[in-house]
């Protein structure tokens, strides 16, 4: 009787050890390890990062009930042989089973990354390098590159008209060079036959167009719709051997972007970017033109203007004219309204 109580109890307690490292291995892959105060959470993982970098990272965002457990786990899933750069969200709820499989499959979230109508390489990269794992300086170098450029067919100055302002879908470690191929394409997509063929009727290159486009929407960026009135007015200008005469690109000469009212002086600054003493198209754009704007360019009105001066009632249209006179007496108007409100600089 002893004997089978004896018996009994050792395999009583044989079940219950059993059992208690079921449920504890159970627990370690399939409890809930990740608590979020909101629903999900941003994971960056370094590219050559390794599995002491990893568990770093998540420690630091403080949203694991047990980072040893999570070790565990991604040691028998060998994990640390497996690791991949990116970014993951991470949601509330996760267990560490599917943590891990979520961060060895690589399967990452993409980033949205808006590229705006900047005006110099460097705000470019910055920009991008805000948003991506990519080195700012690495691709500041790039654009800056001769060699680089002329890869895609551009000039040192043009190669920024590659880049279209849009909202494009990135993985955030993509590198310098595949961000490149991918603005390419973009390019190259956006640039179709039709659009090519209108900018050869306006006897214009692809980069010049971008150029124009960026003047025209320097001198118009409140009223989309008035843009290819003033596309127009360049263009008249440019096949009659007119000098454009166009502030914008005198601030961007200076490089003073505070500039609200334009003076003789300014207008004496050495630069290609003067188109008050350099005929014909500034070298590059001044600024990175919406793709509204290049179409503006491609579909310009056509008309007998020349001139355009701001509106004195300062709605952000223009007073347009086809002779001199016309143009002086509207400019005349303006500057009054711009002494009245005591704007001199």
């Amino acid at each position: 009787m002893n004997i089978k109580r004896f018996i009994v109890t050792v395999l009583l307690g044989v079940l219950l050890v059993g059992a208690y490292y079921s449920w504890d291995l159970y627990n370690r892959i399939y409890s809930v390890n990740v608590v979020l105060e909101a629903e999900s959470v941003v994971l960056r993982i370094p590219t050559g990062a390794d599995f002491e970098d990893v568990v770093v990272a998540i420690d630091s965002l403080d949203i694991l009930l047990d980072l040893n457990s999570f070790m565990w786990v991604s040691q028998r899933k060998k994990y640390p042989s497996l690791i991949k750069p990116g970014r993951y969200v991470l949601l509330d709820g996760m267990n560490n089973n599917r943590l891990v499989n979520l961060l060895r499959s690589g399967e990452q979230s993409p980033i949205n990354v808006v590229i705006r109508s900047v005006r110099t390489k460097t705000e470019l990269a910055g920009l991008v390098g805000k948003n991506l794992e990519l080195d700012s300086l690495e691709l500041l170098e790039v654009l800056n590159s001769t060699v680089y450029g002329a890869r895609y067919g551009f000039s040192q100055t043009t190669f920024i008209t590659m880049f279209l302002p849009n909202t494009y879908e990135f993985y955030w470690n993509t590198n310098v060079d595949e961000f490149m191929e991918r603005m390419a394409r973009e390019y190259k997509r956006y640039w179709t036959d039709e659009r090519i063929e209108k900018a050869r009727q306006i006897g214009l290159s692809q980069s010049e167009v971008a150029i124009l486009a960026s003047i025209v929407q320097s001198e118009q960026a409140a009223h989309s719709d008035e843009r290819p009135i003033v596309a127009g007015l360049y263009l008249n200008r440019i096949r009659k051997g007119m000098r454009l005469e166009s502030d914008p690109t005198l601030i961007y000469a200076l490089g003073d972007f505070s500039i609200k009212r334009v003076l003789n002086v300014h207008k004496k600054v050495q630069s290609r970017y003067n188109t008050y003493i350099h005929a014909g198209l500034p070298p590059g754009p001044i600024l990175l033109p919406e793709l509204t704007s290049i179409d503006a360019v491609l579909d310009a009105e056509e008309h007998g203007y020349l001139y355009m001066c701001a509106k004195e009632d300062f709605s952000g249209y223009h007073n347009f004219a086809s002779n001199y006179r016309d143009h002086i007496n509207n400019a005349k108007r303006y500057q009054r309204e711009l002494n009245r409100r005591k704007i001199y600089n």
